[in-house]
């Protein structure tokens, strides 16, 4: 407590020097050996209670050893800083005409003995007369001296942490460098934040003339990598202001109360820079909800000192100067909710998942400086990249940078192979110099890592600008590095959008019709439906026999809008744990929320919201409440679609259907003969299989025995039908046991026949029975509407 007064005093004296303009020397700072053990009485008796009970020789003695302690601290330190403590005293006592203080040394013989060992001159230390005096008591003194040296080393290592603060060098406040205008794809946010942050910093006159409080805090929130921490830094640099950064773990401390000193002594340092702005990255680690749970009493006092301080922000606190407050946080709802109230964060704002044209901003934005040849395509690297953020982005252009320069530097390398054949007088032919251009413009054909070596070897000086001319990035660079970059929202719980397109599915005309007016033309031109008043998103329920393709649709409808796409296998939100399922259903759609526009499928939907009636446990039921909440509930679903798929739909709660939810059913069916001809045309294009010119797929889809083939049997088939083909021509005594191949593998003549369908049809059968197949039929028709205008008529 005493060593904490006096370093408080201290600081009040260096502050004190700054106002007068007297922080002149090598430190800015007080010193302790400026200081009497008179004025620190004084000042402890002043400000602590608790010492005015305590007798004054004791204070007295405590007080002078404290000083000592500090002081000679402070000379250690000065001697690491470079500086001797002597001379400055000296140059001090010629500035101010006499000595502030002189204060006798009573450990010099300790001294001397480990001057003596670090080989060093103690005539620095002592005069002469001294020396002879602490050579007389060295050896007397010595065991007396240890100890004193390893009680001062205690203490050094538990008090050093705030003394040596005093001598470092103010903290760099300056505004980065970063500008809102080298920024893309924000211009929401930018928005935002200038109305909210940009206005009270650069006029705060008008919140004063208008009695207005201006805002206190922002919050900002979204997945990692989404721009948060970059978005801070750009606004300080747009607005100029001092600017204090931190994570918020660097505030946390073992020491009891220095974690809500540290809070303090921030928002204390950001009044005297008013206007400022206050960043804490990561809030959350340090503000978790004060509900009672795991929580330690100091994450509760951190909280309840932060509020403090933000309360403390008034324009009549701060001198009319605004401080406003800055938090940014993937988990927002981690947080205590009276750190989100109004007066508080007063903002939230939302980072999403970008777009495609937000893609082509943050790409146009961060692809500017580079040595690019000819056209990037931008557009194009927007669209194959869904679901990534600003830093997966950010990769990705080094990613490519990367590729560019394996691709050069196995053009050098090749380059200086046909040098060395040149001038060893070997015969270079001009195929070989077509391949060295095919090399020098396409990607080296060998291996990255052996391109990185050769080139290390063969070049170890710096290249030449000859040699670095060449260096520049492609459309071809960024395309071969796609495939290295995981997107942040993979791992969020996102998926990648699926590469199966609308070729890869075979009839079904009318669902895909459906799908395109319900979840493709919304997504690519909200703007024509919002001109009929349709702002609210449909859901889509696909059912029917399994294999017929309605996980293929789901998949084909993800990859022709474009849009973020969350796959949910219906029992993998399931837990054992009471409220986790639900957790998991919200957390989903926050997801969603986050990134939209979303398509989230429902794979198995009946697993996850079964009828409710008196034999559903109550932990269903609660699953299935959260999901109609959320399907139709105060939260706004705008830009969220959601597809369900389900072999059983009268197994699915009823209220899961009404209108605003799954409120378009569509029935996908097994597929007729002419439907068949087209799934086995769309199967053998698609997966390339060789098929002999006397193959007939209309008699196959036509056959009597493909009458109940759904969609997966006909691929089915078609994988049976190759297997027979391999077997007929490669491995023709793999029945007896040989393994060896009879024909070579690079044949051209390897075809699928007449005969091998033959023989596939007499293995594969269909997965639907025709008892299946009436039960689905007379489902259609209980669930049509024509139906259900019958009924009501």
């Amino acid at each position: 407590m005493l060593y904490s007064l006096i370093l408080q005093l201290l600081d009040e004296r260096t502050e004190q020097m700054r106002k007068k303009g007297e922080c002149n020397g090598p430190f800015s700072v007080a010193l302790a050996r400026n200081l009497t053990g008179l004025e620190i009485f004084g000042y402890a008796k002043t400000h602590e209670q608790s010492f005015s009970r305590i007798k004054e020789d004791n204070l007295r003695r405590s007080v002078d050893r404290m000083l000592k302690t500090i002081m000679d601290d402070e000379e250690e330190e000065m001697k690491n800083m470079g500086v001797d403590p002597i001379s400055l005293a000296e140059q001090e006592e010629d500035d101010n005409g006499e000595k502030l203080m002189e204060v006798k040394d009573t450990n010099q013989a300790n001294k001397s003995i480990t001057d003596m060992w670090k080989g060093t001159d103690t005539e620095n230390v002592s005069t002469d007369g001294e020396r002879d005096t602490e050579a007389e008591g060295a050896g007397a003194t010595s065991l007396e001296g240890s100890i004193l040296d390893k009680k001062r080393a205690r203490k050094k290592v538990s008090l050093s942490s705030g003394r040596s603060k005093r001598f470092k060098a103010a903290k760099d406040r300056s505004p980065p460098d970063l500008k809102l205008s080298s920024l893309g794809g924000l211009d929401n946010v930018v928005s935002e934040l200038m109305e909210t942050v940009g206005m009270p910093i650069l006029h705060p006159e008008i919140y004063v003339a208008t009695g207005i409080q201006p805002p206190r805090g922002v919050l900002l929130h979204g997945p990692p990598g989404c721009g948060k921490t970059t978005i801070a830094n750009a606004l300080a640099g747009e607005l100029q202001v001092p600017f204090i950064s931190l994570s918020a773990p660097s505030v946390v401390s073992g020491m009891s109360g220095e974690s809500e000193k540290k809070v303090r002594e921030i928002f204390e340092e950001a009044k005297r820079l008013a206007p400022c702005l206050v960043f804490f990255d990561e809030i959350d680690a340090i503000t978790p909800k004060r509900d009672g749970g795991a929580q330690r009493e100091m994450e509760k006092r951190i909280v309840a000192q932060l509020l403090t301080c933000m309360d403390n922000l008034s324009l009549e606190n701060t001198g009319g100067k605004p401080v406003i407050v800055i938090g940014a946080t993937n988990r927002p709802d981690s947080l205590d909710s009276a750190l989100r109230r109004a007066g508080r964060f007063d903002r939230e704002i939302c980072i999403n998942v970008p777009d495609e044209v937000g893609r082509y901003k943050i790409l146009e934005s961060m692809t500017r400086k580079l040595k690019s040849s000819g056209d990037l395509g931008l557009d194009d690297i927007a669209k194959m990249t869904p679901g990534f953020v600003g830093a997966d982005l950010k990769s990705l252009v080094t990613a490519a940078g990367i590729a560019a320069i394996k691709r050069i530097f196995g053009a050098l390398a090749e380059q200086k192979k046909l040098n060395d054949a040149i001038e060893g007088d070997m015969e270079v032919d001009i195929e070989e110099r077509e391949n060295f251009e095919v090399i020098e413009f396409g990607n080296a054909g060998t291996t990255g890592g052996t391109v990185i070596q050769n080139f290390l070897i063969n070049h170890p000086d710096t290249l030449t600008p000859e040699q670095l001319e060449p260096l520049s990035i492609s459309k071809a660079d960024f395309v071969s590095a796609l495939p290295t970059i995981q997107p942040t929202a993979k791992r969020e719980g996102f998926a990648t959008i699926p590469d199966v397109t609308w070729d890869h599915v075979g009839a079904l005309a009318e669902v895909r019709v459906e799908l395109h007016m319900a979840i493709v033309q919304p997504i690519k031109r909200p703007d024509i439906y919002l001109k009929v008043g349709i702002t609210a998103p449909g859901g889509v329920l696909m059912w029917g026999p399994p294999g017929c393709g309605k996980t293929l649709l789901a998949k084909a409808v993800a990859n022709e809008s474009k849009a973020n796409f969350i796959s949910v296998k219906g029992p993998e939100l399931l837990n054992k744990f009471v409220g986790e399922s639900e957790r998991a259903v919200r957390k989903v759609f926050a997801r969603a929320r986050a990134s939209v526009p979303c398509i989230i499928f429902f794979d198995e939907l009946d697993a996850l919201v079964p009828r409710r009636d008196a034999a559903l446990s109550e932990a269903s039921s609660r699953v299935v409440n959260t999901l109609l909440t959320e399907l139709d509930g105060l939260n706004d679903r705008r830009g969220i679609f959601v597809i369900g798929a389900t072999n059983r739909p009268d197994m699915i709660d009823p209220a899961m259907l009404r209108p605003g939810r799954l409120d378009k059913t569509l029935y996908v069916k097994l597929p007729t003969a002419p439907e068949r001809l087209e799934i086995l045309r769309t199967l053998v294009r698609s997966n390339h299989t060789p098929i002999d010119d006397t193959v007939d797929l209309a008699t196959i889809a036509y056959d009597e025995r493909c009458g109940n083939f759904s969609g997966a049997d006909l691929s089915s088939l078609v994988k049976e039908a190759s297997v027979i083909s391999l077997k007929r021509i490669f491995f023709k005594g793999i029945d007896e046991g040989n393994e060896t191949v009879s024909v070579d593998p690079g044949d051209d003549d390897i075809v699928v026949t007449t005969k091998d369908f033959e023989s596939a049809l007499t293995s594969i059968k269909p997965s639907v029975s025709d008892r299946d197949r009436i039960r689905y039929d007379h489902l259609n028709k209980r669930w049509s509407k024509a139906s259900m205008k019958k009924e009501e008529q």
